[in-house]
């Protein structure tokens, strides 16, 4: 069974109940995807962050016979400027994943980040701690890569809790 829902996310002082319009001339694009596929099947989280100001959210667990979760919103202008914020502090734009670790079958990780005219896109393995991170050939860039992750996903589960009953993990 899929559950999808669609909203409308007031984070800014005006009100919005369609989507914005794209930004042409400083466009901002995010998707993150986490999965693997183990013995409770094809496992992942994965959001994405439009121009538009869509939010896309899927959260996919077959563990105890859990269904896969679709949440969809529209954020304001707000959200995605802080997002660009993040990314931008992060500075993960200048970071190249050359030397970081492959996906295996632990599992994968995905980041495609469009910021104004920059794109770019990473893959790597699932990071399970900053210990992992330390031991790769060029720990800074994924470690400000992981730093970034962790503050997406709160930011994520956080839009996610306030405005969806249910819980993202």
């Amino acid at each position: 069974m899929v559950r999808i829902e669609k909203t409308c996310v007031h984070l800014a002082t005006t009100s919005l109940s369609a989507p914005m319009q794209a930004d042409i001339e400083n466009p901002f694009y995010l998707r993150y995807y986490v999965g693997h596929q183990g013995k409770f099947g094809h496992e992942f989280l994965e959001f994405e962050f439009r121009p538009d100001g869509n939010m896309r959210y899927a959260n996919n667990s077959n563990y105890k016979n859990d269904t896969l979760i679709r949440k969809e919103a529209f954020v304001s202008r707000a959200v995605i400027e802080e997002l660009r914020r993040i990314v931008k502090e992060s500075q993960v734009m200048q970071e190249d994943d050359a030397h970081w670790p492959e996906p295996d079958r632990i599992g994968r990780q995905e980041l495609e980040i469009l910021l104004d005219d920059e794109h770019i896109s990473f893959t790597t393995s699932k990071i399970g701690s900053l210990g992992e991170v330390n031991k790769c050939n060029d720990p800074d860039g994924l470690r400000s890569f992981y730093y970034l992750v962790q503050d997406l996903k709160c930011l994520v589960f956080s839009l996610i809790t306030l405005h969806f009953k249910i819980k993202p993990i």
